[in-house]
Parts: C-alpha cells; sequence; structure tokens
C-alpha cells in the first residue's frame, strides 16, 4: 500500500480484478475494504483491467507497478480512481530502460480537488524510495487540460509527441527528480 496525506493507493489484485469482471462487487469491496462507486467499471474501464490481467499473467512481478485503486480515507474509504505505472521500468511510451509512465484517473464527481495530482506524486515517491526509480513520463492528450495542468504542476517537462493506437495524438513529458524535488523538501 501506498498512502499520502488524504490516500491509500492498494493494489487491484489479480483477485480483485476478477470480482470487478464477473460483476462480483461486494467481493471487490472486501478485498479493497472500500466502497467502490456503483457501475464501476464501465466498458472502457473493463477493457483496461483485462489489458493489465493480461499482463500480470504474462509477468506476475510487475504487480506492484500496475493499477491501484486510489481509495480516499475520510469521511467513509471509498475508491475515487485509479492510478499506477503502464508497467515495471522499460514499459512506457518512450521505452527508456529506466523509466516508469505514470497513469491516473480520478472518477469525476471528485476531480478538481488535487487527488490525481497527490495520487501521482505518491506514486513517484514510492517508486523513488522504495525501488530507485528517477525517471518519470507522462503521455497526456494535448486536449486533456485537466491532466497537462497535473503534469506541469509536479514539475514535468514536455520532450515530444507519441501516436497511440487507442487514444491517438499525446504529449510526451518527463521528470527526473532529484531529492531536492521530492514533495518532502
Amino acid at each position: 500500500m501506498i498512502t499520502s496525506e488524504r490516500l491509500e493507493l492498494i493494489l487491484l489484485s489479480p483477485q480483485a480484478i476478477d470480482a470487478l469482471l464477473e460483476g462480483r462487487h461486494a467481493d471487490a469491496e472486501r478485498e479493497l475494504d472500500a466502497l467502490i462507486p456503483a457501475g464501476w467499471p464501465d466498458e472502457h474501464d473493463a477493457g483496461f483491467l483485462r489489458y493489465r490481467q493480461r499482463q500480470l499473467e504474462r509477468a506476475p512481478q510487475a504487480e506492484p507497478w500496475l493499477v491501484r485503486a486510489v481509495i480516499l480515507r475520510d469521511p467513509v474509504r471509498t475508491m475515487i480512481g485509479h492510478a499506477g505505472f503502464h508497467g515495471q521500468p522499460g514499459v512506457n511510451g518512450k521505452q527508456d530502460p529506466g523509466g516508469v509512465e505514470l497513469g491516473y484517473t480520478i472518477f469525476e464527481p471528485h476531480r478538481g480537488r488535487g487527488y490525481a495530482t497527490e495520487a501521482a506524486q505518491a506514486l513517484m515517491d514510492w517508486a523513488e524510495a522504495e525501488k530507485g526509480i528517477h525517471r518519470f513520463i507522462a503521455s497526456v492528450a494535448p486536449t486533456n487540460d485537466p491532466s497537462l495542468a497535473i503534469v506541469k504542476k509536479l514539475g514535468f517537462v514536455q520532450t515530444g509527441e507519441q501516436w497511440d493506437e487507442e487514444d491517438g495524438l499525446e504529449l510526451v513529458f518527463e521528470l527526473e527528480p532529484g531529492p531536492s524535488q521530492s514533495s518532502n523538501s
């Protein structure tokens, strides 16, 4: 588990993913010890979870890098989104062997409160402290103003563009924080 001021980032285990994809909502809530929004995952996120499930089947050691439920602790433990990396170091749009690529989604009713920024920072702090990773990548659609604001707030710098088969044109951002740039300073 990764914690921040207001959030817990809890791995979506293969069992939790199976429960969600099979419509066993109560089992998934027990697994996460948190409420999960009714109707989640929708069709898009079910596809995303199936993709992560296949990644786990091919590379079980990738689990700590993959999808985590973003849990808001107060007032009631509730899943408000998901966040993680695209995979282990090296699994990123740039194919940078020492970099990891961030991904995050905060569900609509909880947006605009800094949760995505907090979750992304917590993931980067964990990767740096626990795994020695110092290079971070984020790819963002040029029309996704909220996500563009998040990466800029975190100190990412645009380094290029790429074409994603599912999402189309994406702007590529990178961050290589040093100890003085972490959130603990």
